[in-house]
């Protein structure tokens, strides 16, 4: 009678361990299929002449936006170039559910290593009291497309 109860609580056990272990891994399997079944969202796709899709200003996928490169393509000094790229990045993290304090990392292009000091007094302070990473650059030959004295692109969350 001991032996048959043992076998009969050994297979109750089983059965629990079994059905608790593969309800986990059925939740695990849910979890990756529900991440990685997602589709980007795209805002502002840029066409080329022919009407054919070039790029977009920005991506959504998985909680992360990436923004494309924002530049300022008029006359003026590098504080009103970064001025308007930094209002611009704005304009569009929030078009797409972000902020600027949701930003994590930032890469700046420079047209002349020279204007560093005045970009960075236009930047301080646009990001709240967690500012993200940052890189910056000043480019080669040819300068920032589109006469921009400064051009910058983000990675911040939704």
């Amino acid at each position: 009678m001991t032996t048959q109860r043992r076998n009969a609580l050994k297979k109750i056990f089983a059965s629990i361990a079994g059905t608790v272990g593969l309800g986990y891994l059925a939740k695990a399997e849910t979890a990756v299929s529900a991440t990685s079944s997602k589709e980007k969202e795209v805002f502002n796709v840029v066409k080329d002449d022919q009407d054919a899709p070039m790029y977009s200003s920005v991506n959504k996928y998985n909680g992360l936006l990436y923004l494309a490169g924002i530049g300022a393509h008029f006359a003026g000094d590098i504080k009103s170039h970064t001025d308007h790229v930094l209002k611009e990045m704005q304009k569009q993290l929030e078009g797409a559910g972000s902020s600027m304090e949701k930003v994590l990392q930032v890469n700046v292009f420079l047209n002349d290593i020279a204007d560093y000091k005045g970009m960075n007094e236009v930047f301080k302070g646009r990001f709240g009291s967690k500012p993200p990473v940052r890189t910056t650059v000043a480019v080669a030959k040819g300068g920032v497309p589109g006469d921009s004295l400064v051009e910058m692109n983000c990675i911040a969350y939704t």
